[in-house]
């Protein structure tokens, strides 16, 4: 979660908000994570995730300053849209107690901040800006690829049905009357694990053994018994984005027939450069200044000016065959 800085707003209207989802939409092809919930407010968001690959710290990167950058251009503002850097909670997503407690808190949102009064008959359905109205209550057809509903329907036990997901949002209101302002937070035993969180404060949501697993693993990806000054020159330190970017690139060229070498030579506009720069910026998270600089497209704005006016259907008949299949089948990756 983010909030605005100085805890100013970062929604002015719908089109941000949607503006948003759609970079929302943009990130999880680029990393392939799915979303399990989210919800908007005016001065903050929440978002459930799933990040099957180690590429949350690029991922949330890309995200936040691709919202910023273009908030500030509709809106002709500068700096910092978000205050400080986002929070994160690692959670215990295969215990269906702390998946179902973490999905009610973000969906019963709109009921803590009064943005909906089921007192007075009202409904959390009724806030659209949240994966509930916005996804789980909509026809299968209807909803984002990048939701994860299919899991999360059956881990809160109700069928993808009409039937089914009226039940689902009927229990969501009468957790909200029955427990006005605290509706969906969670209370801590007083002796329980200082570290852990109740989705304010602490670094995950789990049992205490959930942690001590988390601890062991980190030790053994960070290296802590490693000295320091090795540890930033190690493997593990490198971004994942640009490891997975490096080997797309690599074998977009030998299908391309360009070595490296010849990549200067050719103009920003030819068609297999262009194309692999499409593929780059689609599914990676790496900047367009770095897609420039490993295909030899000099900077990049000339990198943003041929990706935004590519016409994959003209290009696609000027490059190799193997060359157009594997940027297809990379395309159609991580389609939730």
């Amino acid at each position: 979660m983010a909030r605005g800085n100085r805890r100013g707003p970062i929604f002015v209207d719908d089109h941000d908000r949607r503006f948003f989802l759609q970079c929302l939409a943009d990130v999880c092809e680029k990393t392939g994570w799915p979303v399990h919930a989210w919800v908007l407010t005016n001065k903050h968001y929440h978002l459930f995730i799933q990040t099957p690959e180690a590429n949350l710290v690029e991922g949330m990167k890309w995200f936040q300053n691709t919202v910023t950058r273009r908030f500030n251009v509709r809106h002709r503002e500068w700096g910092r849209l978000f205050g400080d850097r986002y929070k994160a909670v690692v959670v215990d997503g295969e215990s269906p107690y702390y998946y179902e407690t973490l999905w009610d808190y973000i969906h019963l949102n709109p009921g803590r901040a009064g943005l909906v009064d089921v007192s007075r008959g009202q409904s959390v359905l009724d806030y659209p800006w949240s994966s509930l109205a916005g996804g789980y209550a909509l026809m299968p057809y209807q909803r984002a690829k990048w939701l994860a509903a299919e899991h999360g329907l059956a881990t809160m036990g109700v069928e993808d049905t009409a039937d089914g997901r009226e039940k689902m949002a009927k229990r969501l209101d009468e957790r909200v009357t029955e427990e006005r302002e605290r509706s969906g937070l969670v209370t801590v035993d007083a002796d329980a694990d200082k570290r852990g969180s109740h989705l304010r404060r602490g670094w995950y949501w789990g049992k205490q053994a959930f942690a001590e697993k988390l601890m062991k693993l980190g030790e053994e990806v960070i290296g802590r018994k490693r000295k320091a000054r090795g540890y930033d020159a190690s493997p593990e330190r490198q971004a994942h984005g640009e490891q997975n970017a490096l080997a797309l690139l690599d074998e977009g060229l030998r299908l391309a027939n360009l070595s490296a070498d010849e990549l200067a030579g050719h103009r920003c506009t030819e068609p297999r450069k262009v194309l692999l720069a499409g593929l780059l910026w689609k599914k990676t998270t790496m900047s367009q200044a770095w897609i420039a600089e490993h295909l030899g497209m000099k900077n990049a704005v000339n990198v943003s000016r041929v990706i935004h006016r590519m016409d994959i259907s003209r290009i696609e008949k000027k490059v190799p065959t193997h060359l157009r299949f594997f940027v297809s089948e990379r395309m159609k990756q991580n389609e939730h």
